[in-house]
């Protein structure tokens, strides 16, 4: 087990007992009245990729956007997105931000077969698509009945959308309405390898081999953003005290499976009584979570560079009595 290089000792000790692996990692809670860091062969500012939770950033925007009046609850894709006429391009942005869109995870001339292996031998990334290339791969994309279905390629595409509303970039957007007003210095989302800082954090798969980071411009909005634990605690209390852009994208607005309701991106369940809203991450070398309290006014982040899940750190984290006294232990 690596030493811990940074933070709180009691948390420290907490993060070796629910991330056993031997890989960098890190967690935060927040409460009303603290924020506590801990950090495993890493520093807080050191920057992880964070996955998926980039969809959650992107769920922020989204609400934002609507704030902002740059876009429309029944606007579409190609209301924003130059799609010509292709089936996707009536998609409603409304339905991407819930994943109901009736859009495929991912577009059939992806080839995600060619690439998963790539990854699997090489470690190589499966991402890497530009905007047009992404958006030539939407064009031949079939639309089914709209459902619940996780997309990846839906919030690659809601969140380009979003940026071309606003006359900008996907990566400029998160730095002008996330990074520079919650001043998050080391968020940011890297379109190509060469933009990765040098001092990021390596991933790697479970057993230890080096993964490359997964970058792209298309890639962004759906999994692209590097962020670190100390920037994650940050977002996360700006989460419960209000100041972060569109927030009420925690609101469930619709059921994504039994018990379990979605707003833009976050997912909401209830347990241990409460209802807790959170999301996940998974890249080829990372894994990562997120979680709110609301009632309790409490947050969690776990940040893994190997790809051992820690979702069940995460809640444990979050729903543990020494952070929700109230909480009765069981």
């Amino acid at each position: 087990m690596s030493d811990i290089v940074s933070g709180d000792a009691e948390l420290a000790a907490r993060l070796n007992g629910h991330v056993r692996h031997r890989a960098p990692a890190a967690v935060a809670l927040v409460t009303p009245g603290a924020t506590t860091l801990a950090a495993r062969s890493a520093a807080p500012h050191s920057d992880f990729e964070i996955g998926s939770i980039s969809k959650a950033i992107t769920g922020l925007l989204y609400r934002d956007a609507l704030t902002r009046g740059e876009i429309t609850r029944d606007a579409t894709l190609g209301d924003h997105l130059q799609l010509g006429e292709c089936a996707a391009a009536a998609v409603t942005l409304e339905s991407l931000s819930t994943h109901r869109s009736g859009l495929p995870g991912l577009p059939p001339s992806f080839h995600v077969a060619k690439r998963t292996v790539a990854l699997w031998r090489h470690g190589t990334n499966p991402y890497g698509d530009s905007l047009e290339e992404l958006l030539v791969m939407t064009r031949d994309v079939r639309v089914g009945p709209p459902r619940a279905h996780y997309s990846n390629l839906g919030f690659m595409l809601l969140g380009q959308a979003i940026a071309s509303a606003a006359g900008t970039t996907y990566g400029d957007l998160v730095r002008d309405r996330v990074v520079m007003p919650l001043d998050l210095r080391d968020t940011y989302t890297p379109a190509s390898a060469d933009q990765v800082r040098s001092d990021a954090v390596e991933g790697s798969s479970k057993s230890w081999i080096r993964r490359e980071p997964w970058t792209g411009e298309a890639l962004g909005p759906a999994g692209g953003i590097r962020s670190s634990i100390a920037d994650m605690a940050r977002l996360t209390a700006a989460i419960l005290d209000g100041s972060a852009p569109g927030i009420d994208a925690l609101e469930p607005t619709t059921v994504f499976g039994p018990r379990v309701g979605i707003g833009a991106a976050w997912i909401t369940i209830e347990m241990k009584g409460r209802p807790i809203t959170w999301h996940n991450g998974g890249t080829g070398g990372f894994r990562s979570w997120i979680g709110i309290d609301g009632a309790a006014g409490t947050g969690a982040v776990v940040l893994s560079a190997t790809t051992s899940a820690v979702d069940r750190a995460g809640f444990a984290f979050l729903t543990s009595p020494s952070l929700n006294p109230s909480r009765p232990s069981r």
